[in-house]
């Protein structure tokens, strides 16, 4: 569901100038019930002007009516075309000036633990420019050697969620684009553990099992005697007749 812009100072408002419940002032603004109660008891937003949504176009008078009458109406907020796409505005991440000074740590983080995301999603992740990522990857930043990886997550730079999503499309974007010889090179380490070790032949008698005797060979072991005939004893009966 949209919500109010300056949503806090319209339940500032909506707590002084009607008599809409705080769950029906908290669901239309995006707070905590009690976080309006708060707003009424002075104990939150102190000092924060009220924001008129009827003036501001985000209400009509009548649809405060309703609200009023039935509390279990929820309000609804008035379509604004000037509004729409507010929440996708486009451009480089806001950082914090204290945090500014780290950044480069984390693209060098981003550049040597995940190789496969593209310049265009580091810069999104980490709110840079991809002349600054370049150089690190090149490694021909003026500070290069001063800098060490530091996970952009740790500085608060970036979600886990985000740099989780960054890596998987990227993974995705890089098998798209593999041919299907090097797909077929990638096995699983299921599939690599499973297969059989090929045995392999020491060099030092590589190639002797293809190899034959000639026919001069052949002849001269078959004028060898047989070894049996070394360990031939005569018979018992020849030593009697002598």
């Amino acid at each position: 569901m949209a919500k109010p812009i300056m949503a806090k100072a319209t339940a500032v408002w909506l707590v002084d100038n009607t008599t809409l419940s705080f769950k029906q002032i908290a669901d239309f603004c995006g707070l905590h019930e009690l976080e309006v109660q708060g707003i009424a008891d002075g104990e939150v937003a102190g000092g924060v002007r009220g924001f008129d949504p009827i003036a501001n176009n985000q209400l009509t008078a009548e649809e405060i009516k309703i609200a009023e009458e039935n509390p279990l109406h929820r309000l609804k907020l008035k379509f604004n075309a000037a509004a729409q796409g507010e929440e996708k505005r486009r451009g480089p991440r806001y950082t914090p000036l204290s945090k500014r000074q780290d950044r480069p740590n984390s693209i060098l983080w981003l550049v040597k633990f995940h190789p496969e995301l593209s310049d265009g999603q580091i810069a999104k992740l980490v709110g840079t420019t991809k002349p600054t990522i370049q150089s690190i990857r090149e490694r021909t930043h003026w500070n290069i050697a001063n800098m060490q990886p530091i996970d952009p997550v740790a500085l608060g730079l970036c979600k886990q969620s985000e740099l989780d999503a960054a890596v998987q499309k990227a993974a995705k974007n890089r098998e798209a684009a593999m041919t299907d010889d090097e797909r077929r090179k990638l096995l699983s380490t299921e599939d690599s553990l499973e297969m059989d070790t090929e045995p392999k032949i020491p060099t030092a008698i590589a190639g002797l099992e293809t190899f034959s005797l000639s026919a001069d060979d052949e002849e001269k072991e078959e004028d060898l005697p047989d070894a049996d005939s070394f360990f031939n004893l005569p018979d018992n009966d020849d030593e009697d007749d002598e």
